[in-house]
């Protein structure tokens, strides 16, 4: 990539086009910092005119170069050299991400960037053992199966944990052969700038990947709009899912999306009980709670109920608020303040729909006057009367955890399904009998049994119902990023049937 200097730090993110950082004057747009309300930097927005011309860039790179057809170990090459340099820059990006975003630098650095390490050496393997297909069963044939790249992949990362998911989109579609146009959040594009510059740095083709920035109504709506585009990626919230769909279908375009949750965190009194505690604390406030997969509704046996929610509360208000900078931080502030505003605002509403919130719902006083003008809130835990409640239908996407006692394993499967969302469902029991009862009844792509968030990449990861459409991981990739061929071959010379002679 040509003028990537890595000392610099981008404090305005621009489109890469082609290789080259553009800068077509458009809109700019001003990125916050969470943890002090002040300026991050800025983003200059590209409008559809720009979309075009990285759209183009990727056509290009496409259909009149080789990238399609690189050899499996020079591609493999390329992706262990891209792994390499996100893990020598994994602090930057992890700074880079933290200034716009507000989670915790340390938890960005363990957890995120080492993630998107792994995300392109997985790949790099996988594509290693990849494998045709041969059927010889029709008689005087053989017929052959392989896979090629689709060609250009739109890639629309989300603001909560941009490197760890594009990396993911990025991995997959390189390693298969196709190429990219990379819009990240508007609220979060610093680290992806510099994840851009890293990989042409290791070696990446000029026009392969392409960046652009700006809003959702206006770069997302144009990207996705682009005759030129021949798939989608978009990991977001269900509502814009939907409109991207909806545009794709138009053109016919595949799309896979990893949309909201309301994930159901379901804790019977045969479960290791302090394991499931720190799993559920965990599950909801990590990443400031601002993930899809979180535990947000969590279902107790009443048996242990009581206690289980007493020790959760106790435990939340003692969760560590504070810069995300500083090591000791378990919470750092919302990624903007019309967010904190909106978490804050279920917690004001909540007790109109019966809900009793037990910690929570202010702004912590002892940063007040320290960061006065940063997004924090204290950690929020909620009683709720029934899964009818808005606190347990709408995602609220924030530390926001929500309490309900069940009585038997009908009510509590039957209330963990009563949503709109099927994406991930925990569950903690030791009683064999119960975990295969759940694993089978429960509605959602991933069951995690005695476990908190762990992600198996060659399993196929997303949602039932409003949670998406389509899969991420090894095979799943592979089928979404590839189209298959088929070859048919005479064993010998067939005689045709013959047509036309009198």
């Amino acid at each position: 990539m040509h003028d990537a200097k890595m000392n610099d730090t981008p404090l305005t993110a621009r489109s890469v086009i082609g290789g080259t950082e553009v800068s077509h004057g458009g809109h700019m747009l001003d990125i916050v910092n969470p943890a002090t309300g002040g300026p991050a930097g800025t983003l200059q927005e590209a409008d559809a005119a720009e979309v075009a011309e990285a759209v183009r860039a990727a056509r290009t790179a496409f259909d009149k170069t080789d990238w399609p057809r690189w050899s499996v170990p020079r591609r493999q090459a390329l992706l262990l050299a891209i792994r390499d340099k996100i893990v020598e820059h994994a602090d930057k990006l992890a700074h880079l991400e933290c200034i716009a975003l507000g989670v915790p630098l340390k938890e960005l650095k363990a957890r995120h960037m080492l993630r998107a390490a792994e995300n392109f050496r997985f790949f790099a393997e996988y594509i290693g053992q990849a494998r045709g297909d041969l059927y010889d069963q029709t008689p005087g044939y053989r017929t052959i199966v392989t896979r090629e790249p689709v060609g250009v992949a739109a890639l629309i990362a989300p603001w909560n944990a941009p490197v760890a998911l594009a990396s993911m989109k990025l991995a997959a579609a390189l390693a298969f052969g196709n190429t990219c146009v990379l819009k990240p959040s508007e609220q979060t594009p610093f680290a992806l700038h510099l994840l851009v510059r890293l990989l042409h740095d290791a070696g990446l083709p000029d026009g392969v990947v392409n960046l652009v920035n700006g809003r959702g109504d206006v770069t997302g709506a144009a990207l996705a709009a682009q005759d030129g585009v021949d798939l989608i990626s978009f990991t977001g919230g269900t509502t814009t899912g939907r409109t991207i769909m909806a545009e794709a279908g138009r053109r016919l375009v595949p799309c896979t999306m990893e949309l909201g949750g309301k994930s159901a965190n379901i804790v019977f009194a045969s479960a290791d009980r302090d394991r499931a505690l720190d799993a559920a604390l965990a599950s909801i406030y990590s990443n400031n709670g601002q993930q899809c997969l979180a535990g947000s509704r969590i279902f107790v046996e009443r048996a242990i109920a009581d206690d289980f929610i007493s020790d959760f509360v106790a435990r939340a208000r003692s969760i560590r608020i504070g810069s995300p900078t500083d090591d000791s931080t378990e919470l750092g502030p919302l990624a903007t303040a019309a967010h904190r505003d909106r978490v804050l605002e279920f917690a004001r509403t909540a007790p109109q729909d019966g809900v009793e919130i037990l910690t929570g719902g202010g702004v912590p006083g002892d940063l007040r006057d320290d960061i006065s003008g940063g997004h924090y809130i204290e950690p929020i835990a909620a009683f709720a009367p029934g899964n009818a409640s808005v606190v347990c239908q709408q995602e609220i996407f924030g530390p926001f955890a929500t309490f309900q006692i069940f009585d038997s394993y009908n009510q509590v499967i039957s209330a963990a399904n009563n949503t709109e969302f099927g994406l991930v469902s925990y569950v903690w029991s030791d009683h064999l009998p119960t975990v295969e009862r759940a694993v089978r009844d429960l509605r959602s792509g991933v069951v995690w049994v005695n476990t908190t968030m762990t992600r198996e990449l060659r399993a196929p990861f997303g949602g039932f119902k409003s949670s998406g459409v389509g899969r991420e991981g090894g095979e799943a990739c592979e089928r979404f990023y590839t189209e298959p061929k088929t070859v048919t071959v005479p064993s010998s010379p067939i005689t045709p049937r013959r047509m036309g002679l009198s």
